[in-house]
């Protein structure tokens, strides 16, 4: 049954988002399980295969920068700079919602986030569905996210329907850890969650002060534990560390990609995947330098050691 959800076309993928099914698209982060934004019984879905709490909110992904004056025109100046700079790019910008998309997209808030993805075949699905569409990440909630077609199929093959959702398989995501997401709508903005685009290349856009997450929950990955697989995760600084720690604890296994911090992006989930079926008891994970790319792959790893909901 999972094998018919797999596709390599967008023609079909496109047909279902407009029948009101879902679509596990692959992006430039990670695979994203795609639906109509602007239908409420399709989120509703995505909801319910994730297992997400709905006031959980979702990121709408539009096909061309200029659609953000369509979906969200009462955006700042903030973000229609940042969206000249970044898009398509790894960047999810919070900003007002608009009329136009229902509440139950942004977990009953009166802001949304919106990104353009840079992968092809992602941009190419929106524009052929021709409405923008909600895409949290193709996987359990709190779950270590896909980056392959086949980690979706592992996560979800057992909960989609072959008969109206599609699984699209565009390769291995290139950067493998989720978009930066910026709150435009405060001032000075805030970077709710870090990503391949930094608070400093953000700062350099806006020429303005840019902060940290301050106040309650409002996007994806801000809760202090994401990300997680079934193995316990521990985190050093260093290889020798890690290999000091290995050799006290039973089935444990080290994880330092330090040396390529844009393959340890890439290889990150993977990873961790793989620890788990292997049976892995502990990762112990050498953090990268806290610069760049790096800043996030410590926060994806600090949420994954963190202690589980």
């Amino acid at each position: 049954m999972t094998r018919r959800l797999v596709r390599g076309g967008v023609d079909q993928a496109a047909a279902a988002i407009r029948a009101g099914g879902l679509v596990a698209m692959p992006t430039e982060t990670v695979y994203g399980l795609a639906a109509d934004a602007t239908d409420p019984i399709a989120l509703a879905r995505i909801f319910e295969i994730k297992g997400r709490p709905h006031d959980h909110p979702l990121i709408v992904h539009l096909a061309d920068p200029e659609n953000l004056a369509v979906w969200a025109p009462d955006a700042p100046d903030s973000a229609r700079r940042l969206a000249a700079c970044s898009w398509p790019g790894p960047l999810t910008l919070i900003v007002p919602r608009s009329d136009r998309l229902p509440a139950a997209v942004a977990g009953g808030r009166n802001s949304v986030g919106l990104r353009v993805p840079a992968h092809p075949m992602a941009r190419e699905l929106i524009r052929s569905a021709g409405v923008p569409v909600a895409a949290p990440s193709a996987n359990r909630f709190g779950a270590v996210s896909p980056t392959t077609a086949g980690h979706v199929i592992a996560d979800l093959g057992d909960l989609l329907n072959p008969d109206r959702d599609v699984v699209l398989d565009g390769g291995p995501s290139p950067i493998g850890v989720e978009s930066t997401i910026v709150d435009c709508t405060v001032d000075p903005v805030q970077v709710l969650r870090t990503g391949a685009v930094t608070a400093e290349q953000v700062r350099s856009i806006l020429d303005a002060d840019v902060v940290g997450a301050a106040g309650p929950s409002r996007a994806s990955g801000m809760l202090a534990s994401h990300y997680a697989p079934r193995c316990e995760v521990r985190l050093v600084d260093t290889a020798d560390d890690a290999a000091a720690l290995a050799a006290g604890t039973t089935g444990a296994r080290i994880l330092d990609l330090t040396d390529d911090v844009a393959r340890y992006g890439r290889e990150l989930y993977t990873a961790l995947r793989f620890a788990d079926n292997e049976g892995v008891r502990v990762v112990i994970a050498v953090l990268p330098a806290a610069e760049g790319l790096g800043h996030a792959i410590r926060d994806r790893l600090t949420k994954a050691a963190a202690p589980r909901i």
